[in-house]
């Protein structure tokens, strides 16, 4: 141990440079010494409160409501900057169903009895559709959707947009009508954009209408066959396109100067939860919008 007191008045230490560095190496020596002598368990370990919990699946608080959304009054505008938006629903029903950012909050739908569940999806979670009502009186038919709030900032206007989803469905989840994500409506001079799965073949299909015309873009094939398939939109200057795992399947023009801009929210799984809501069957993950 170093003696810390001082030295006589007068008297002069001296240390020779190779005891220095005597001194230095064994000093060295024993730190070394020290740290190679620690348990294993004495290692640093990752604090608990790092471990992501596993997310918790099951059924959906939802709102037993047959009414759309009332859009709020006042002038409609579109995006002024890009925008990028997407849902993958792995939080679990513990947490609110935002984007990955945590913002454009979803909220669960409901009408005679129609709920959405959080079920696994790989290493996350997709949601769970009701299943195909074959109920003879459709009003009596259970519904459910995930639905936003009004967003202006979601209108692509004549902006270049891309907009999806994942779906897993079969044949007996088909019906004239299945809509998987949109915003607005083809009729009623109000415009839209929305992805579907259409007729019992299968079909998937993007759609744009503007106020008077609607343009879609269906390829002949059949998406409902119990395997998880990647759907994408892609709208640019003049073309619409539809997108199957990554593969352009199909195409349509449209106007340069087509502008989609609406006060409706998000829509996940069907135009509404009343009557006649084009309800969607099956599960969906991996919902996106972005605009350019």
């Amino acid at each position: 141990m170093f003696d810390s007191r001082r030295s006589p008045r007068g008297a002069r230490r001296r240390v020779s440079t190779l005891g220095a560095l005597v001194a230095t190496a064994a000093l060295g020596s024993g730190l070394f010494a020290t740290q190679l002598a620690q348990p294993s368990d004495a290692m640093p370990r990752i604090s608990p409160r790092y471990v992501q919990p596993r997310p918790s699946a099951g059924v959906l608080t939802s709102t037993n409501t047959g009414f759309a959304a009332i859009p709020q009054a006042g002038r409609v505008g579109v995006a002024q900057s890009p925008v990028a938006v997407r849902y993958t629903f792995d939080g679990g029903v513990t947490q609110p169903l935002t984007d990955t950012h945590g913002a454009f909050a979803l909220r669960a739908l409901g009408q005679n009895g129609g709920t959405l569940s959080l079920v696994p999806q790989g290493k996350g979670l997709a949601v769970q559709y009701p299943t195909r009502c074959t109920l003879a009186r459709e009003r009596q038919c259970p519904r459910a959707i995930l639905e936003g709030f009004r967003e202006d900032a979601l209108n692509p206007g004549t902006r270049p947009m891309r907009y999806g989803a994942s779906i897993m469905m079969t044949h007996r989840d088909l019906s004239d009508g299945a809509n998987v994500f949109q915003k607005g409506y083809s009729v009623g001079g109000v415009s839209q954009f929305k992805l579907q799965v259409d007729h019992r073949q299968g079909h998937p299909s993007c759609v744009i209408a503007g106020r008077t015309r609607i343009y879609r873009a269906e390829p002949f094939m059949d998406v409902a066959d119990g395997r998880w398939h990647n759907l994408m939109c892609s709208r640019t200057r003049d073309r619409l396109t539809t997108i199957v795992d990554g593969i352009e399947r199909a195409w349509a023009p449209v106007p340069p100067n087509l502008s989609i801009a609406n006060a409706e929210p998000l829509r996940v799984g069907g135009k509404g939860a009343g009557r006649g809501n084009d309800q969607y069957s099956g599960q969906i993950d991996n919902v996106f919008l972005t605009i350019a």
